[in-house]
Parts: C-alpha cells; sequence; structure tokens
C-alpha cells in the first residue's frame, strides 16, 4: 500500500470522522457503559476531528485517508486504522509519527488511555514499546459533559527509541 503521513487539514475531518466512528463502534460499544456508547454519534466523531484537527496527521493515499493519530501535548489522543488498511503498516506508522509528536512537545514520556477490554489495541500498543501501567480514571468530553471512564493507561519512555 502506496500512502504518506502529512498534517491533517480541515479537508480530512469527514474521512476522519467516519473511520473514528467505525473504528471506535467496532471496539468500544460492546465494552464502555451504554451512556457513553449513546453519546458517540456521527456528529460527536466530526466535532472532535474538527475540534482537534491541529494536532491531526492523517496516512492517505492520494487524497484517501487510511488512518490518523491526534496528538494533545504528551497524550496520543486518537488513532485509527481504516478496516481496508490495517495489517498494512499504516497503523505502525501512524504510532510513529505520533511518538515524534509528543517528542517534539518536549516531552520525554508518551502516554495513552485504552478502554479496558480493547484487547487488540492492548496487545498492538505492547507489540510497539508500550507499557499497560494499570487502570486509571480519565475524563471524557462528551456533548452532555464530561464523563468518567477507566481505562487502561499506557506510557511509553520516548528516549528508549529517538529516531522514532
Amino acid at each position: 500500500m502506496d500512502y504518506r503521513i502529512v498534517p491533517a487539514t480541515n479537508g480530512f475531518v469527514k474521512q476522519i470522522s467516519a473511520i473514528w466512528e467505525t473504528g471506535w463502534q467496532e471496539a468500544h460499544a460492546n465494552i464502555v457503559p451504554p451512556q457513553l456508547a449513546k453519546l458517540r454519534n456521527r456528529q460527536s466523531f466530526t466535532e472532535r476531528a474538527l475540534e482537534n484537527v491541529g494536532g491531526t496527521a492523517v496516512a492517505i493515499d492520494g487524497t484517501t485517508v487510511l488512518g490518523f493519530c491526534m496528538v494533545k501535548q504528551d497524550e496520543l489522543y486518537q488513532m485509527y486504522v481504516s478496516p481496508d488498511a490495517r495489517g498494512t503498516g499504516v497503523a505502525q506508522a501512524l504510532i510513529n509519527e505520533a511518538e515524534n509528536r509528543v517528542r517534539a512537545n518536549g516531552y520525554a514520556t508518551a502516554w495513552l488511555a485504552c478502554a479496558v477490554g480493547n484487547e487488540r489495541a492492548g496487545r498492538f500498543y505492547e507489540k510497539s514499546g508500550w507499557i499497560n501501567t494499570g487502570r486509571t480514571i480519565v475524563e471524557l468530553d462528551t456533548s452532555s459533559g464530561p464523563f468518567h471512564l477507566e481505562v487502561w493507561r499506557f506510557e511509553k519512555d520516548l528516549h528508549l527509541n529517538e529516531a522514532g
């Protein structure tokens, strides 16, 4: 698969939100509280994609978005890959990009929140050198206000792999 990683623009928001919604529904809808699942609709993904476009990188093949990563300061906030691009190396390229962005933000350690029970993502993060440091509560943004969710917290010491 031929792709490149570029900074996201508003023109990619529709594709980002579609990949995000599809991936979130596949990975999370059955493992998070029903109240949260109801709040994660097309509009919520579009609004959050637009809000975070400045911290987002996309893997694109021509003009088609294959996946994306969003970084907020020292956090890998979101990362999803389209079903067609899974198993092609896009996810590894995106996590490397996210780590480089966190490092460029001046942080030596990156972290991410993974829904408890999302075994597939957890295995990928561990394979990529991230360490599950245990469970913690995070505050998620929703249209109904903050939502507290118990997650697995993964961390990675970015000095271990300076080159990304």
